[in-house]
Order: structure tokens, then C-alpha cells, then sequence
């Protein structure tokens, strides 16, 4: 760990990955100014971290996407270093139209480069990219398997996302489009700055900051509870979808990392733990909290089914030149059922007040 100490602009950090990312950024020392959207969130996030003193500001930005949106929080008399951009849309339940996710996504990520290049003290900007942006998805069982790599881009085009009738497409399409034009904007303008792209796939984790109520989740923690902790033991074990995934605290790590290692400027970083089935999910949730008996689906215990030809991806980068050691599914997602199971507890308990 560098022992030298950084000024970040951390963007989305009222976020579920964001928070997490704050929470190490604070831990190690470094002074962060933190983009918001409203005052209220700037205000819950004080709540979440109180022991960050003058180490933690904040700067309002309503809307990521305007025209020089970030110009007042590069504003500051201790000028930053480092940019971490996490922010970003992955609500479905606020998106109305395609372009709800695929527009803010890509003029977030140029405002927030452009914002870089206007202050020459910016050494580095690390974007919270995706491994959607990396999978081919039209590939449903490659031959053979497969290793998808940082060198690897999905082919999704921008009539397919505008066409697609599933929002998840379409988000996968919105990382795609606003990395690609992260690294074509390091090319084209050839700014003083490196950059670093984390590429994670789906993200699990217990919360950092606090919600009144489970459809306030994140979409990837909404899912285990959807389908793992609010249904049945005899309802159908549900697809495995996208099955390597990651620790939100090991993400979050993995960014603090990327601020103090020169070797991984310019280049994208699979951050992954490794796979799981939804029907090894479930037997860690069945076998250990016994509340989940009557709730989580049974299936087929010890039967971890993977897909004929599974792709898996390359994880080297991050262990090798960050040093990531992944956290044990069974921390993930047992720290994780359990903080749920709280959560909807205090509600129904305020619910009968």
C-alpha cells in the first residue's frame, strides 16, 4: 500500500458498490469528495460514515449527464489525483424507455472524462466498467468453453440495444457503448491521465448504508431475494444467468487498489471471485440459516449444474498485479441473507406499529 495520500473525486458514492468504495478509500487514509445527486443523499452517507471527518466533502451533481457537469466538484483548493467514476443506471424498476439507460450511462462517463482533462493534476481515472462489456452474449454455448479476457468487447450494436425488448440487454449495451467511448476519447484526445477500467461480473454483498425497505435494493442483491429468501422450498430453482460473480467488499478493494498500482495504467481488470450455481446458493442459504427452510427452494441439493461448455474468465490481472484474495461464497451470501432477513423484519415490525 502506498503510503503516500491521495485526493479522489468518487462519483455514484451513494451507491450500493460506491458506498463500499468510499468506506475503503477512507480506511486507507485518502481524502474524498464525494458526488451526489441531492443533499439528502450527501446527508445519509455523513450517517454511514462518521468517523471520516475533514477526510470526507461532497459536491451536489443533480445531473451527470449536463453539459459540463462536473465543473464544480473538480473546483477545490486540494486538488484531486485520482477520479473513480462509479456512477451510473441500473434500476429497472425507473427505466421507461431504452434510452433511460443507455444515454446517461455514456454522457456521465464522457462529463466525467472531460472534467479530468480540464485539471492537470488528475493522474488517474478508474471507471467501474462491466463484464457485460466483455461477453458476447449471442454466444449461448460457445464451443469448447471459453476464457473471455480483457482483449474481448461484446458486440452489442447500438440498433440492437434500441431494438432490445428486455432491459438487460440494454444495460449490458449501456457499459459497452460508455467504455468503448472512454477508451476512444484516451485515444483520440491523448489526455495526461491514465485509465483503468474495472470489469466485475454480477455483485453480491451485504449493504453498507441503510434502506427503510427490500425494493430499495440494488438489482443483484434484489434477485437473491426475489428468488432465494421470498419464495419456496417448492418453487422451481431459478437460471443461473450470470454465474461468476463478486464480492462487493472485494470490488471495492480492488478500486482502492487500482489509485496506488502504476503497472495497471491503461488497462481493463476482470475482478471476479469465481462461478456459482443457483443451486449451490441455495444449499448455503438452506444448510445454514434454518428460517430459509420453508422459503428457499430446494432443488436438487449438491447437484451443481453448470452450463455444457461454461465460459469462465480471466482473473489473473486482478490477483496477480492487484493482489485481490477473494472473499469465501459462503461469507457473501450468508453475511448477505442474513442482513436481508433483518431488513425485512424491521419492516414488517414497523409495518404492524
Amino acid at each position: 500500500m502506498s503510503s503516500v495520500t491521495h485526493r479522489v473525486l468518487l462519483t455514484g458514492a451513494s451507491g450500493f458498490i460506491g458506498n463500499h468504495v468510499l468506506a475503503e478509500l477512507l480506511s486507507a487514509g485518502f481524502s474524498v469528495r464525494a458526488v451526489v445527486r441531492s443533499q439528502v443523499k450527501a446527508d445519509k452517507l455523513l450517517q454511514t460514515h462518521l468517523i471520516a471527518g475533514r477526510k470526507l466533502d461532497f459536491c451536489v451533481v443533480a445531473d451527470i449527464t449536463a453539459h459540463n457537469a462536473f465543473s464544480r466538484a473538480f473546483e477545490s483548493q486540494e486538488p484531486f489525483d485520482t477520479v473513480i467514476h462509479t456512477a451510473s443506471p441500473f434500476l429497472y424498476r425507473d427505466v421507461t424507455s431504452n434510452e433511460d439507460l443507455l444515454d446517461p450511462a455514456v454522457k456521465g462517463t464522457m462529463s466525467i472524462l472531460y472534467g479530468a482533462r480540464d485539471h492537470p493534476t488528475v493522474k488517474r481515472v478508474i471507471l467501474l466498467s462491466s463484464i457485460a462489456a466483455i461477453i458476447d452474449y449471442s454466444e449461448a454455448a460457445p464451443t469448447n468453453g471459453r476464457m473471455w479476457t480483457s482483449k474481448d468487447w461484446n458486440p452489442v450494436t447500438r440498433d440492437e440495444a434500441n431494438r432490445a425488448a428486455d432491459y438487460s440487454t440494454v444495460y449490458r449495451a449501456s457499459k459497452t457503448f460508455s467504455e468503448k467511448c472512454a477508451w476512444k476519447f484516451m485515444e483520440e484526445q491523448k489526455p495526461h491521465f491514465d485509465l483503468v477500467s474495472l470489469n466485475p461480473p454480477m455483485v453480491y454483498g451485504p449493504l453498507l448504508h441503510s434502506i427503510s425497505d427490500i425494493s430499495q435494493l440494488n438489482e443483484s442483491n434484489l434477485r437473491i431475494w426475489n428468488l432465494f429468501l421470498n419464495a419456496s422450498k417448492d418453487s422451481k430453482m431459478p437460471p443461473n444467468g450470470v454465474y461468476w460473480y463478486v464480492d462487493v467488499r472485494d470490488l471495492a478493494l480492488a478500486h482502492l487498489r487500482a489509485v496506488t498500482k502504476p503497472e495497471i495504467k491503461n488497462r481493463r481488470v476482470i475482478i471476479a471471485a469465481g462461478s456459482v450455481t443457483s443451486q449451490e446458493i441455495a444449499d448455503i442459504l438452506r444448510s445454514t440459516i434454518p428460517e430459509l427452510a420453508e422459503r428457499t427452494p430446494v432443488g436438487k441439493p449438491g447437484e451443481d449444474i453448470f452450463p455444457i461448455d461454461g465460459y469462465s474468465v480471466d482473473t489473473d490481472p486482478a490477483t496477480d498485479i492487484l493482489g485481490l484474495e477473494f472473499r469465501r461464497k459462503e461469507q457473501t451470501f450468508l453475511q448477505l441473507a442474513r442482513q436481508l432477513l433483518e431488513i425485512a423484519k424491521r419492516t414488517e415490525n414497523k409495518s404492524k406499529e
